[in-house]
C-alpha cells in the first residue's frame, strides 16, 4: 500500500472533542497547508466557556467513572489497548497529521506513530508499579508517603511533533489517575482529535480526554488559569512559557511542567569520528528542518579540523529531497508558515550582514510550499543574532575553538540549556565535558533521542522547568502527601 494521498480528498476531524465525541464549532483561525501553502479550513476558537465545559466534563469523568481508584492494572490494561489502536491506525493518523504539519508521511509511520504507541505503553506500566512508600520513623510510629492523582490536568502540545508531544501528556497523566484537557497547536489539531477518539475506542471513559482547539492568547490562557485545573504541562516556546507562568501566578498557584526552546551545542573534538560525527550533525539539520526544540544548531569544533567536518556535513546535506508532506519519496519537510520562515530568513540574513558567511544555503527554496535550504553559517561571534535566538529551522552555525576550556566557554548559552551534543573517542573526556555542560540532556557519540522513554527530558536555564518522559514524567503527574501514624 502506498502512503502517499491526496490532501484534498483526506476526510479531517473538526471541532472541539469533550465528553466523547466532536463538537462542531465556527472556524475563526486560517490554516495553510505548509507544502503548498494552501488554506484549507478555519480552526474554531474555544473561549473560556467552551474551556469551561471541557473541565467540567473531565471532572464528572473522574468521579463517574472512578478510573483513579480503579484497580491500577485495570487502567494499565486499557492503555495498553489505546497504544494497540494507535498501531492499527497508523496510516489514518499519519495522513491527518501530514497534510497540516511539517512531518513527512513516511517519517511517521517509520517514528512518531510507533515512538507515540511505545509511550503509552510505557506509562501505562507505571500505573501497578509506582505507589506509596513506607519511610522509616521513630519506634512507636508508622511513617508513609502517599501519592494520588492531581485531578484534572491541563496540557497544551506545539505544533512541530504533534502526535508525539500529545503521547508526552496524555500518557503520564492518564496512568496517574487524571483527566486531561488538551489544546494542540490551533496549525496542527487532527491528528490529536483522532488519538483522543481512539483512546475512547480503546475503553478510556468518555470525558476524561478532551482536546479543546484554539489560539494561545484566548484558549491557552483560559486554560492554564482555570481553578479547577491542578497541574500545567506544555511544550512550545520560552516565551510562551514565560506568559504562562506569568498566568498562573495572576490566577493562583498550581505545579507546571514546561519544555520549552534550546539553542543546543554539539562540541566536535579532533579525536572524533569525524564521519560519524558529520552524519548526527547533518541528520539533525535535515530532521524535521530543524524544527525541534532540542536541534543542534550550534557547531563547536576543533579548529584543526573544523574544515574537514563542515566539507562532509555540506556533502551530506546535499542529498535531502524536499517534498509535500503527503509525498512517501518526501525526507525533508517544509517549514510551518510564512511567518516563520520569513522570521528566520531575517535572523541569516542579519548575521551575514554583521560578517558572517553561509557555507550553503541562505535562502528560500524555489517551491510553491515554505521551503528553506539547509543552512551552514561561518565567521560567526558569541553575538551574531544566529548565535543567540532559537531559529526552530535548518540553520547551523560554526564557531571553532583551541582548547577544552573555550569549547564549554562557547557551549554555555546565556539563555538556553535544553540539549547538547558531544563527539570524542576519549572516554575521560566525555565524562568530564559532560560534567560540565549547562544541558539537561547529553548525547555522545550520537545527537538526537533514542526509543529509551525511561530517559527523562527537560532543560536548565530558560528551556524549562520539570522533565518530560521517564519515572519522573509519571510522577509529575501525582501529589505526595505525608502520613504519621502513632502505634
Amino acid at each position: 500500500m502506498t502512503l502517499s494521498f491526496d490532501p484534498d480528498s483526506l476526510l479531517l476531524p473538526k471541532g472541539h472533542f469533550i465528553g466523547g465525541k466532536l463538537i462542531e464549532a465556527r472556524g475563526e483561525l486560517p490554516i495553510e497547508r505548509p507544502s503548498d501553502a494552501k488554506a484549507y479550513w478555519d480552526c474554531p476558537v474555544a473561549d473560556a466557556g467552551i474551556v469551561d465545559q471541557a473541565v467540567d466534563t473531565a471532572r464528572r469523568a473522574l468521579k463517574e467513572s472512578g478510573w483513579a481508584s480503579l484497580r491500577p492494572r485495570a487502567r494499565t490494561k486499557t492503555m495498553q489497548r489505546w497504544a494497540d489502536l494507535i498501531e492499527q491506525e497508523a496510516v489514518t493518523l499519519a495522513r491527518m497529521e501530514a497534510v497540516c504539519s511539517t512531518r513527512p508521511v513516511a517519517h511517521l509511520i517509520a517514528g512518531d506513530i510507533a515512538v507515540t504507541a511505545e509511550q503509552i505503553r510505557f506509562f501505562a506500566e507505571f500505573a501497578d508499579k509506582e505507589g506509596s512508600d513506607l519511610v522509616p520513623t521513630d519506634g512507636g510510629s508508622l511513617g508513609m508517603i502517599m501519592t494520588e492523582p492531581y485531578g484534572v490536568v491541563g496540557a497544551i502540545t506545539p505544533w512541530n511533533f504533534p502526535l508525539s508531544m500529545a503521547g508526552w501528556k496524555l500518557g503520564p497523566a492518564l496512568a496517574a489517575g487524571n483527566a486531561v484537557v488538551l489544546k494542540p497547536s490551533e496549525m496542527t489539531p487532527f491528528s490529536t482529535l483522532y488519538l483522543a477518539e481512539l483512546a475512547v475506542r480503546a475503553g478510556v471513559p468518555a470525558g476524561l480526554v478532551n482536546i479543546v482547539l484554539g489560539d494561545g492568547q484566548t484558549t491557552g490562557n483560559a486554560i492554564t488559569g482555570h481553578p479547577d485545573i491542578a497541574k500545567v504541562s506544555f511544550t512550545g516556546s520560552t516565551g510562551a512559557g514565560s506568559a504562562i507562568m506569568a498566568n498562573i501566578a495572576r490566577t493562583g498557584v498550581k505545579p507546571m511542567t514546561l519544555e520549552l526552546g534550546g539553542k543546543s551545542p554539539q562540541l566536535v573534538f579532533a579525536d572524533a569520528d569525524l564521519d560519524l560525527a558529520a552524519g548526527a550533525i547533518a541528520t539533525s539539520l535535515l530532521a524535521n528542518a530543524g524544527q525541534a526544540c532540542v536541534a543542534g544548531s550550534r557547531l563547536i569544533v576543533e579548529a584543526r579540523v573544523a574544515n574537514a567536518l563542515a566539507e562532509s556535513i555540506i556533502s551530506k546535506l546535499a542529498t535531502f529531497r524536499p517534498g509535500p508532506t503527503w509525498d512517501e519519496c518526501t525526507d525533508y519537510p517544509p517549514i510551518i508558515s510564512e511567518r516563520q520562515i520569513g522570521r528566520m530568513d531575517s535572523i541569516v540574513r542579519a548575521t551575514t550582514d554583521q560578517g558572517a558567511e553561509c557555507l550553503t544555503g541562505g535562502k528560500r527554496l524555489d517551491s510553491e510550499g515554505y521551503f528553506y535550504a539547509p543552512t551552514l553559517i561561518t565567521g560567526v561571534t558569541a553575538t551574531s543574532p544566529a548565535v543567540l535566538e532559537e531559529i526552530f529551522g535548518p540553520v547551523l552555525t560554526i564557531q571553532t575553538f583551541e582548547e577544552e576550556e573555550e569549547a564549554l566557554s562557547l557551549a554555555d548559552h546565556p539563555t538556553y540549556g535544553l540539549a547538547a551534543g558531544l563527539f570524542t573517542r576519549d572516554l575521560s573526556r566525555a565524562i568530564r565535558v559532560t560534567r560540565h555542560l549547562q544541558a539537561g540532556t547529553v548525547w555522545v557519540n550520537r545527537y538526537g533521542r533514542s526509543r529509551d522513554h525511561i530517559l527523562p527530558t527537560g532543560g536548565y536555564k530558560q528551556s524549562g522547568i520539570g522533565k518530560d518522559l521517564g519515572r519522573e514524567a509519571y510522577l509529575a503527574n501525582r501529589k505526595s502527601k505525608s502520613v504519621l501514624v502513632s502505634l
